[in-house]
């Protein structure tokens, strides 16, 4: 290496380690690694031999063994794999297959290199190794013949385990014979684009297409282990393998792993660089826990899917041709000042975005032996499918009718209720007064003294008994009153003398005598 590149070299280190001595003592430092493919020579390493979690890109691994499995003729890309309801069941990134559901092997392989998909990766597991638990001794002898060192596997699609983890020096070791031992096998880790039956998926590397020369190979993310990506390039038929692990957000590890390739091209390593296998081991015991640093419950769960993982906000990176610029000087710049950029914090990479991706070149994947077979079961499922939305829609209508219905006659119980309840308290109010009228006591017949009554009838021709008497006058014998004879003519002056006989009635004996003489008078 020549003066002026390691002089380089240093000042990019000087600056990555200033930076990460900012933070907390105890701060973690994220796995970063660069290597020249064909030689396995580091370009550039920090925390290589750490321990940890690998999320998917432990799809790799199962890979490797699958292909393993092909090669040495135990099973064939054509094998069927079939979901059971356990793979079924397994949480996204998922395709969603029903149990039941056969594929080949490799149109599985195509989809956990894409797709990510865990339940297909489950499936393969359970397959090829008899159960989950045989697949994941299969992985373990697996990684150790191959050379490497801190890894343990239990599971073939990288879903969180405490007891899982690597490295960025096995992750190395791995995309390195995955590129060596199987050839034929190397345009799988490139695909853009899978197609199955009308939907288009991306790939979840946000480097194909977007970074000159990128060719593969796996992301992965969980919050535990935060963003990691194991991608290759290649430029003038040379090939670098960068590693990064811990990064807090898919932009943030794809920008980091497009420096890390610009500082690895531009360097050349000499015959005294370190080699894979010549690295220190870790002095850490376990993997460290990203989880409060990476999926903080303020913020919305960050995303590892396809073409949206990368996308610089507004007011990040701003148009498209800010964005090439941005890549442009980046590729541009000293190798030193590349490889700052990829240790740096996410505020050095604020106003940074790579180019918008190249147009997507879809592989079609089925179900089933082949296309046409495939064509019919993904029919059948459809249908199976709109008649379960169907009968899940008419029972839930159903329910609805039922809940309304229920409530009608609920009203109007109620409502009859109220009714009864109203027609009683109106038979009451009404049978009050009666009540009332009854209890009340006959008022008394005897007139408050020296006040006269008024007469209920006021007719001269009343009985005695009905006749106000004045307290202390002499009572009235009855039939001392002459009542006119019934029938009779009424002759003239007969008015006249029935007002003075009743006027005579009320006067002293001396004065009825002087009206009767008076009257005689005037009859003769």
């Amino acid at each position: 290496m020549s003066n002026g590149l390691l002089r380089r070299l240093v000042v990019g280190l000087a600056v990555a380690a200033s930076l990460l001595g900012a933070g907390a003592a105890n701060a973690t430092t994220a796995p970063i690694l660069v290597v020249d493919v064909d030689s396995g020579k580091v370009i550039y390493g920090q925390a290589a031999t750490d321990p940890w979690f690998p999320a998917s890109i432990t799809k790799l691994m199962t890979t490797y063994v699958a292909l393993d499995l092909v090669r040495q003729g135990k099973l064939s890309l054509d094998t069927l794999i079939t979901i059971s309801p356990a793979a079924a069941a397994e949480p996204p990134s998922k395709m969603g297959f029903r149990p039941g559901t056969k594929l080949t092997l490799d149109n599985a392989l195509k989809i956990i290199m894409v797709k990510s998909a865990n339940d297909v990766a489950w499936a393969i597991g359970e397959n090829l190794g008899g159960s989950v638990e045989g697949f994941a001794q299969m992985m373990n002898e697996t990684a150790q013949r191959i050379g490497m060192r801190e890894s343990r596997w239990t599971n073939p699609n990288g879903l969180p385990d405490a007891r899982q983890w690597t490295s960025a020096r096995d992750m190395a070791v791995l995309g390195r014979a995955l590129i060596r031992d199987f050839p034929d096998s190397r345009g799988l880790f490139s695909i853009s684009a899978i197609q199955f039956g009308r939907s288009v998926m991306a790939n979840h590397n946000g480097l194909l297409g977007r970074y000159a020369g990128a060719d593969g190979m796996k992301t992965g993310f969980i919050c535990s282990g935060g963003f990691n990506v194991v991608a290759t390039a290649t430029r003038n038929g040379r090939r670098i393998l960068t590693v990064v692990m811990g990064q807090p957000s898919a932009r943030e590890r794809d920008l980091k792993a497009s420096d890390l390739f610009d500082y690895g091209f531009s360097q050349s390593p000499g015959w005294g660089a370190q080699t894979l296998d010549a690295l220190p081991v870790s002095g850490l015991s376990e993997p460290p826990d990203m989880r409060p640093y990476i999926c903080d419950r303020k913020k919305p769960m960050p995303v590892d899917e396809g073409q949206g993982a990368i996308t610089a906000s507004a007011g990040a990176a701003g148009a498209s041709a800010d964005n090439a610029n941005a890549q442009l000087m980046a590729a541009a710049a000293p190798p030193s000042a590349a490889l700052a950029f990829a240790t740096m914090n996410s505020a050095a990479l604020r106003n940074r975005a790579l180019p918008p991706r190249a147009p997507l070149q879809p592989i079609l994947v089925w179900i089933g032996r082949d296309p046409a077979e495939g064509a019919i079961a993904l029919n059948e499922q459809e249908e199976a499918e709109k008649a379960e939305k169907a009968a899940k829609i008419a029972e839930a209508r159903k329910a609805k009718l039922e809940a309304v219905a229920a409530k009608r006659e609920a009203a109007h119980q109620a409502k009859a209720a109220a009714t009864a309840s109203k027609a009683t308290a109106t038979a009451s109010k009404a049978a009050s007064p009666a009540t009332k009228a009854a209890a009340k006591p006959e008022p008394k017949k005897a007139l408050a003294r020296g006040k006269a009554g008024v007469p209920a009838t006021a007719n001269a021709y009343a009985p005695a008994e009905s006749t106000p008497v004045m307290e202390g006058a002499p009572k009235l014998k009855v039939g001392a009153v002459k009542k006119p004879a019934a029938k009779a003519a009424p002759k003239a002056g007969a008015k006249t003398d029935a007002k003075t006989d009743a006027k005579a009635e009320h006067k002293p004996a001396g004065a009825a005598a002087k009206a009767k003489s008076t009257k005689s008078a005037s009859k003769t």
